[in-house]
């Protein structure tokens, strides 16, 4: 069976590995990261794309944290020396679970050890486990118990439901850091530097996982600069017009931006308020004041 693996960084042989979707490089992937370490060898993280449920199962895939690309740098970041992508395809799907191991962690990465959740599964049918790699015996394996948090499991599914449903703080939590959105900047209606509030219209994937409706403190980052943030997310449901939800970035206090078409990244800190439909311009400029100076006071000692 052919099967096509890309690395990111040096193709490392007799590493430590780590298998998994890694979305989010949450809590629960840091543990396993610093179990890495105890081997004393280089890190190496075995990660998957596309997702294989958009393989196995494309009526139950999730939306994403981070898209590839932010996935790899965050594993460098935390100390994984090389990253190996194996592109997920339908045979590849076939594999059992012997002949992945064989296939992949022995003849292709010739790993010393293997380090996973304590419920990982893998090969056709999701078949193999933890138990499965113990048992071959041709590496040493640690099966690392699930990170809890207030007294629940750490996952990508639980931050998922904390982020749309409005509860950022609980994601920063779980994440260690903002949960993030990046895509270009593009046109919008304007309407916000016409009254005094340039926002930047972000465009975001569709699989994107986008907090719930609603006005948000954080930040806005483009190439090096990085700036406080008042961020809407909704409707504009006070000005006329049907219109899809956008995610719209003010940077405080600055007035003379030009960022069309650059790429540019959301961080969520705090949620501040519930979308609202306000009877006016009047009203609604106040709130966008008391927004700002709120958002200004939660950002100022969170670079």
């Amino acid at each position: 069976m052919s099967y096509r693996i890309t690395w990111h960084g040096p193709e490392i042989s007799g590493a430590a590995v780590i298998i998994g979707i890694f979305d989010g490089v949450h809590r629960g992937h840091q543990k396993l990261i610093e179990r890495a370490r105890d081997f004393n060898s280089p890190i190496v993280a075995l990660t998957f794309d596309p997702h294989p449920a958009s393989i196995v199962a494309p009526e139950s895939l999730p939306t994403e944290l981070l898209q590839l690309a932010e996935r790899i740098s965050l594993l460098h970041s935390y100390g994984v020396d090389s990253v190996a992508v194996i592109e997920f395809t339908s045979e590849f799907s076939k594999l059992s679970p012997i002949e992945f191991i064989d296939s992949i962690l022995v003849t292709e990465l010739k790993a010393s050890a293997i380090i996973v959740g304590s419920n990982f599964k893998f090969g056709s049918k999701a078949a193999g486990n933890a138990a499965t790699l113990i048992s071959d015996g041709r590496f040493k394996v640690s099966a690392v118990d699930l990170e809890k948090e207030i007294g629940a499991p750490v996952s990508s599914t639980r931050i998922r439901d904390a982020i749309t449903g409005g509860n950022i703080e609980v994601a920063r939590d779980l994440l260690t850091r903002p949960h993030q959105l990046i895509g270009p900047v593009v046109h919008g209606e304007k309407r916000g530097r016409e009254i005094g509030y340039p926002t930047a219209n972000i465009e975001v994937s569709q699989r994107a996982t986008i907090p719930s409706d609603g006005v948000y403190a954080g930040w806005l980052s483009v190439g090096a600069h990085r700036w406080q943030a008042a961020i809407s997310i909704g409707t504009n449901p006070t000005f006329a017009g049907d219109r899809g939800r956008q995610i719209e970035a003010y940077a405080l206090d600055q007035r003379d931006l030009d960022l069309y078409d650059k790429i540019a990244k959301v961080e969520f800190g705090w949620r501040l308020r519930d979308t609202i439909k306000f009877t006016g311009l009047e009203p609604l400029l106040a709130q966008m004041k008391v927004d700002c100076d709120k958002a200004r006071e939660l950002t100022r000692d969170h670079a």
